[in-house]
């Protein structure tokens, strides 16, 4: 009887020991190729899709809506960063410069995120477009520690204060 329910236990934990998917089991017998762990490797600066010089450089085309607050007037930006940096944003090259050195550069502020209550100014902006062959649409402020500093983060990307 001992033996029964010993045995009763020990095989499905066996068999559960057994089980698995094909990537669990490592290279096939005679392939030279190890397997595959971890997630993808993220993009570097010598990718092709993340250096500027695509074609037309329909990955990365920005337009950038400023309003300096207070009453002023909108300003409305735009930045191509290819094999050759165009548009009308002050310090366009060192816009694409500094936006390329940054990972996800349009990541907004986590909805967790604790922030610091202290105001930057009235200043506001609108980031749309693509980058790296994705949508980008960011509203940006400076209404708390955490946007002050997402705003800072773009760097010469968006004019007016440095904060």
């Amino acid at each position: 009887m001992r033996r029964a329910v010993l045995l009763s236990l020990v095989v499905p934990l066996m068999l559960l020991a057994a089980c698995g998917t094909a990537d669990d089991a490592g290279p096939a017998v005679g392939s030279s190729t190890p397997p595959v762990t971890g997630s993808p490797a993220e993009p570097t600066a010598s990718d092709p899709a993340t250096t500027p010089g695509d074609a037309d450089g329909a990955d990365f085309d920005l337009v950038v809506e400023y309003d300096p607050g207070e009453g002023a007037p909108v300003e409305r930006y735009t930045l191509t960063c290819g094999e050759t940096v165009e548009g009308d944003l002050p310090d366009a090259e060192a816009a694409c410069e500094h936006l390329m050195e940054l990972e996800e550069p349009f990541a907004p502020v986590p909805d967790d995120a604790i922030c610091t209550q202290q105001y930057g100014g009235p200043q506001t902006a609108h980031v749309t477009g693509v980058w790296r062959g994705e949508p980008v649409d960011l509203q940006l402020s400076r209404t708390d520690g955490c946007r002050i500093a997402q705003w800072e983060r773009l760097g010469p990307l968006l004019p007016g204060p440095a904060g």
